[in-house]
């Protein structure tokens, strides 16, 4: 069932398509909505971030829709770009292909190949973990600033999920500087117990970490020569996506 309040407040805000700013009365006027429902509409809009009123009494998208849009086109973006170079080392590989982005203090799976692995992983695309489990959440979180890494530590509480999470800070934190003198970062039943991933970052314009990219799958699969061979087909990979997105 529709909830009515819901719709004419996205009545409201979809004026803010073809128009920058609009004062109270052409809300009203515009909406054909009720003073009273638009007052308190508008309120509601105005506290969660949605619209902001300015010194001049107008009504305007507020920030909440410039990180949301930003989020969406750089999500977007990223896969886009990814998706054809993760089919080919897919293909190449045969094993599961995994592209990640950060949403706070997680990582959230946006894209997900492996029609030619054998047997399939716990990992699927909409799925989120904590930034420091796992090699491809990991891969993110590795190659933030120092600040932002201290930071993190700092409030995070490491809880475990399979027998190989890591749950000490000073243990994670020497992972992390590893992973940033080597580039990649790998991780043994983490996430669920016998499977292993491979990660490395994915850079912007900006030489900001913005996504990660893992091969994953049995963890018998990751040991030994076969790591260096992930390792050199999963840094060739992020390279050329973070290339076209701009990073030199």
């Amino acid at each position: 069932m529709t909830n009515k309040t819901v719709v004419r407040s996205m009545d409201i805000l979809n004026l803010f398509i073809e128009h920058a700013e609009l004062s109270f009365q052409e809300i009203i006027d515009l909406s054909e909505i009720p003073k009273t429902s638009v007052f308190r509409m508008l309120k509601s809009l105005e506290e969660i971030g949605f619209l902001e009123k300015g010194i001049d009494a107008k009504y305007r998208l507020g920030i909440l829709f410039l990180k949301f849009g930003h989020l969406v086109s750089m999500r977007l973006d990223v896969r886009k770009i990814a998706y054809p170079i993760m089919n080919e080392l897919h293909n190449d590989v045969k094993e599961a292909i995994n592209l990640i982005v950060r949403d706070g203090n997680e990582a959230i799976y946006i894209e997900k190949i492996d029609t030619k692995q054998k047997v399939r992983l716990y990992t699927a695309i909409g799925r989120k973990s904590p930034l420091y489990a796992g090699a491809c959440s990991r891969s993110i979180l590795s190659f933030l600033s120092d600040e932002e890494i201290k930071e993190y530590l700092e409030t995070i509480e490491l809880k475990s999920f399979a027998m190989g999470t890591i749950t000490d800070k000073k243990k994670l934190y020497e992972t992390i500087l590893q992973a940033k003198e080597l580039g990649y970062t790998i991780s043994h039943s983490e996430l669920e117990n016998y499977t292993s991933a491979i990660a490395a970052p994915i850079f912007n314009h900006k030489g900001e970490v913005i996504a990660g990219l893992s091969i994953a799958g049995l963890e018998a699969n990751y040991h030994g020569e076969n790591v260096k061979i992930f390792v050199e087909k999963l840094k060739k990979a992020t390279a050329t996506i973070s290339k076209q997105l701009g990073y030199e």
